[in-house]
């Protein structure tokens, strides 16, 4: 890989330095955008289904076209995938968990307070419930692909078309809620938040790519190409990583929750099917544990979700120990 235009002139000992910045920026431009739809009424789950996935997730797809183009391995996908998606489903659910609680719907006083606040709160967790459900669905989906040692073109083709399915839902979901709030949604002003969110990713991706070619040319170490997959699941996940901590500080849980899960939908079923349509993709030896890791930690919270409606402080623990374990354990 090679940098072209203006961004290859900044290198150097300050690199690395500038592109941090420039995510930064990029992130906070994220954040003003999608705090505006927030603000003229966009459902907290579309919002973290629908929005918010392309934004932090736009890293992961440029990583399969770099791939694709440079005869890279579809192990790497999967490699990048699950960790992307492990990360998401342990320790950046678990830290908000810790710092501020989960909480869609208090299971213990579930009969008090309003009606009003216990309709909001139900509609909450359904709509994680139904994003943690197609995540589970996806993750199975690919796993029963990957049984023979492969994925191939048209199980790819499956996994993208199931992907736009999910996607299409939401869109009609936002367009019934345009139509109920009479074209409050909608308008000129959306494409300005469009153009904001188009700019923060592009500065997002920028910075991420450069990132990624300055660990790729660094020949020996844990910052080089041996962990390509695992450093590139880390660094395309962190603006997820600020969703998570940024709507968990501001008291919604239900965009953390469909934030993570969402970005994992980009990555499964929509990059490994991408990848798959191009070029078949041969599954490694990791595969069917990894796949099982990540079903299991989908039906703990679907299990919490449904029976307390919220995540507890004591299992955000319980998330972050099984993550540095998981590091400890599949990194070497």
């Amino acid at each position: 890989m090679n940098h072209s235009g203006w961004l290859g002139g900044w290198s150097g000992a300050g690199g690395p330095w500038f592109y941090l910045g420039l995510f930064a920026l990029g992130s906070f431009l994220l954040l003003w955008r999608l705090e505006a739809l927030s603000s003229r009424g966009f459902e907290g789950t579309v919002l973290g289904a629908l929005v918010m996935p392309y934004c932090s997730g736009l890293g992961n797809l440029i990583f399969v076209d770099v791939l694709l183009r440079e005869g890279g391995p579809g192990a790497e996908v999967l490699t990048n995938a699950f960790v992307n998606n492990m990360t998401n489903l342990t320790l950046l659910l678990g830290l908000p968990a810790i710092f501020w609680g989960l909480t869609l719907v208090d299971g213990e006083r579930a009969g008090a307070g309003p009606a009003r606040d216990r309709s909001e709160g139900e509609q909450r967790r359904q709509g994680v419930l139904v994003t943690l459900l197609a995540g589970l669905v996806f993750c199975g989906v690919v796993w029963v692909q990957g049984w023979d040692g492969r994925i191939g073109r048209g199980e790819g083709w499956c996994l993208v078309l199931l992907f736009l399915a999910w996607q299409g839902w939401h869109v009609w979901e936002v367009l019934q809620e345009n139509r109920r709030q009479e074209g409050r949604l909608l308008g000129w002003v959306l494409v300005l938040d469009v153009v904001g969110l188009g700019v923060g990713a592009w500065l997002t991706y920028a910075s991420i790519q450069w990132l990624v070619d300055w660990v790729l040319s660094r020949p020996e170490g844990l910052l080089s190409a041996r962990y390509l997959g695992w450093l590139s699941g880390w660094l395309l996940v962190t603006p997820n990583a600020v969703l998570a901590l940024y709507y968990g500080w501001r008291g919604r849980p239900e965009v953390v929750y469909s934030s993570q899960v969402g970005d994992g939908h980009i990555c499964i079923p929509l990059c490994v099917g991408l990848y798959a349509v191009f070029r078949p993709l041969e599954v490694p030896d990791f595969f069917m544990p990894a796949m099982a890791g990540l079903c299991l930690v989908s039906l703990v919270h679907l299990g919490f979700v449904r029976w307390l409606g919220r995540l507890p402080r004591w299992m955000g623990w319980v998330l972050v120990a099984a993550y540095v374990g998981f590091v400890q354990q599949g990194l070497p």
